[in-house]
């Protein structure tokens, strides 16, 4: 029951079900969700603690997906819900710390914000309008904070094709992680944060293409209108290794450039990412290589979006003109020692050869220690804690150090 009197608010918004005589798979087939997440971040700027951040907050989100509705002629129609609020606990109110809104004095003492997707499916082609989750080379929301970076749009899916999956899309707005409304897209620095040039849009299309069950190819194009075009080109291999050892491996390429009037100049960047993991019981091992080629840093949109298709991407994002950078990953998993639901990962970036700042050979070094656990069973099961410490020093910029600690509980009716 509870269920269904969640969904009656949705079903009054999407009239375009029709009046069908039963709406069983739509609110049998649904997922709700009610998420808990505690969040504790501290940045420490060594030279400068005058400008040190972070927030200690609460957020609450509620995650609704309906079932489909068949209304003729092979058309199935359904609505999504996610509403996300977040209550801070402690927090310094000086500097924006790019969690909690702030308004120049002080940060906001809770926020929060909503989105609504509606969505179609014939055979397994779906268009989905509203608010957008996407994972694609060009373009990812971000769950790195408390609450999600989205976007605003449209997003047409098609799986019609065996072993190949075709996206188009335009997206109209971002949502940041720290923010409560739908905005213009904009560039991210460098050259230019927000000079209050912003695109009507952003145009996506993409091919991703299973070969054989190890490889698999993809070629995405994202046109940030009148800002930068992005083109992207990966590829990825996975196998076993005995009966224990896996590899996943990949080969990615972006190449960059200005679009349209050049609204933040000229642009020029391509980048290359290699990486390869083996996974043996309990033991991960990796293995990245980055390099950066053009006149730019590699673009990004305003609102502190992340890329996690480059290979070595951390605080320190290693995208810098001419930037080299190494990455090693070590994970290990303790379920074989008897503790189920816990691991830890150590990551270590180095970059060098930067040019950023107005300074030339510039480099740079980030650590990464993060633990995580998950209750694996019991009254609590799932109630998940992560603790991670960054420690990341620059040549062109202050050293820092970083703590986040998280709580996590999902709910699901």
């Amino acid at each position: 029951m509870r269920r269904q009197n969640l969904w009656i608010a949705i079903l009054a918004a999407t009239a375009t079900l029709g009046t069908t005589a039963s709406y069983a798979d739509f609110v049998d087939d649904s997922q709700v969700q009610l998420k808990l997440r505690n969040f504790y971040l501290d940045r420490q700027i060594a030279d400068a603690p005058q400008n040190n951040w972070g927030s200690w907050s609460q957020g609450v989100t509620l995650d609704a997906k309906s079932g489909y509705q068949d209304i003729g002629a092979g058309i199935q129609v359904g609505a999504d819900l996610l509403v996300q609020h977040a209550f801070k606990l402690n927090g310094r109110d000086k500097n924006p710390d790019f969690i909690l809104p702030h308004d120049g004095n002080k940060s906001k003492d809770n926020f929060g914000k909503v989105g609504a997707t509606l969505k179609a499916k014939v055979s397994q082609t779906e268009l989905k309008v509203g608010e957008l989750l996407p994972v694609s080379p060009v373009l990812v929301f971000d769950p790195s904070r408390q609450l999600m970076t989205t976007y605003s749009g449209a997003w047409l899916e098609s799986k019609d094709v065996k072993d190949t999956k075709l996206t188009l899309a335009y997206i109209d707005g971002i949502n940041n992680r720290y923010d409560n409304q739908f905005r213009d897209l904009t560039k991210f620095a460098p050259p230019a944060y927000d000079n209050g040039a912003a695109a009507d849009g952003m145009y996506i299309a993409g091919v991703d293409h299973q070969f054989t069950p190890e490889i698999g190819a993809s070629y995405w194009y994202a046109d940030v209108q009148d800002i930068y075009r992005q083109h992207y080109v990966g590829a990825n291999y996975k196998t076993k290794l005995g009966e224990k050892a896996k590899l996943d491996s990949h080969v990615r390429y972006f190449d960059n450039s200005d679009s349209g009037d050049k609204l933040y100049g000229k642009i020029d960047n391509q980048a290359l990412s290699v990486g390869a993991k083996v996974n043996y019981g309990a033991h991960t091992v990796g293995l990245g290589y980055q390099q950066m080629f053009g006149d730019n840093a590699f673009p990004t949109l305003g609102g502190w979006v992340p890329q996690p298709y480059l290979v070595n991407w951390g605080v320190a994002t290693f995208t810098a003109k001419n930037e080299k950078s190494w990455g090693f990953t070590y994970g290990y998993d303790f379920s074989e020692l008897g503790a189920k639901g816990l691991n830890a990962t150590a990551v270590y970036f180095t970059g060098y050869d930067a040019d950023t700042n107005g300074k030339t050979n510039q480099d740079s070094n980030e650590l990464n220690l993060i633990v995580n656990y998950t209750l694996p069973e019991g009254k609590l099961k799932g109630l998940g804690f992560q603790a991670m410490y960054i420690d990341a020093n620059f040549d062109y910029k202050s050293d820092l150090q970083e703590y986040r600690v998280a709580t996590t509980y999902t709910y699901k009716f």
